[in-house]
């Protein structure tokens, strides 16, 4: 059975790291997303937990003459090195993820873009080999390529691009940038009921705001991003600061041969709960009892 698995993983909190430092792994997936959470919170003990204590690490590397060689690290050190403060977030992406499992035993690959920080340091291919014991899956095996030539980013950075740039587009009133990051037939939901748009009939409307050195600005505080089985479509849901107040952006975004272009986007108000009564009166709306 072969699966493919979202590929971006948001770092987690400190109490979702508690929660993965006990957890059985129910999934071949689970304990390779422990190892990649583990090293973007510089969380040791929750990358040693990902391993069967066996496993080893390996990387494929050419020598001058041309022949094959396999270094190897210790999975001990791997986790000395995880756990040494350092600056920057050790960010691996995975894209593309493909499982094979048969009982007790699993297999996942998995192309990777690493990053140090925000800088793209290498990319290439992992080989990840799992066994399902008492403690449910571990890693007992991790096989690599590494290249620094010819990277291409990760999906997920490059979605996150196109709507930082998405957002910037309408902060300064660039109309081809914003309206030529949707897809022909995008649609953009806004706060109000009757605003349901499709791509260019919210550009005719849109017009005189993007005349001005403004049309609206959004800043987006944070995102997930979290992609279908074929790689080929994902969705996305963001909070934002707005001239309007906290909001929340939600939508899908397409992978076309021009990139990846925004198919459907929803903006909603924020309302806080203690807040409620005071909004259902503003809009003349009785409280069920």
């Amino acid at each position: 059975m072969i699966n493919l698995i979202r590929v971006s993983i948001i770092i987690c909190l400190s109490l979702s790291s508690i929660v993965l430092r006990g957890q059985e792994n129910l999934n071949p997936i689970d304990a390779v997303n422990q190892l990649f959470d583990g090293m973007r919170t510089s969380d040791s003990i929750m990358v040693k937990n990902a391993f069967h204590p066996e496993a080893r690490l390996l990387s494929i590397a050419q020598k001058k003459d041309g022949t094959i060689a396999l270094p190897s690290n210790k999975v001990a050190d791997f986790v000395k090195m995880v756990g040494t403060p350092h600056e920057e977030i050790y960010n691996e992406q995975l894209y593309e993820v493909k499982i094979e499992e048969d009982g007790r035993l699993a297999t996942v690959w998995a192309p990777y873009t690493f990053y140090v920080g925000k800088k793209l340091s290498h990319c290439g291919t992992n080989a990840f080999q799992l066994v399902k014991g008492n403690n449910g899956w571990q890693i007992i095996q991790i096989i690599d390529t590494r290249y620094r030539e010819n990277c291409e980013e990760a999906p997920s950075v490059l979605i996150h691009t196109l709507m930082d740039d998405w957002h910037h587009a309408a902060a300064v009133a660039d109309e081809d940038v914003f309206f030529g990051s949707m897809t022909k037939d995008g649609i953009y939901l806004g706060t109000d009921d009757s605003e349901r748009w499709l791509r260019d009939d919210m550009a005719e409307w849109a017009d005189p705001y993007f005349q001005k050195e403004s049309a609206w600005s959004f800043t987006a505080k944070d995102r997930e991003i979290y992609f279908a089985e074929d790689g080929l479509t994902a969705w996305f849901e963001e909070r934002l600061d707005t001239w309007m107040g906290p909001c929340r952006g939600s939508g899908v975004v397409k992978l076309t041969s021009e990139g990846w272009k925004i198919a459907h986007y929803n903006l909603a108000i924020l309302v806080p709960n203690d807040k409620i009564d005071g909004f259902l009166e503003l809009i003349g709306k009785e409280k069920k009892k």
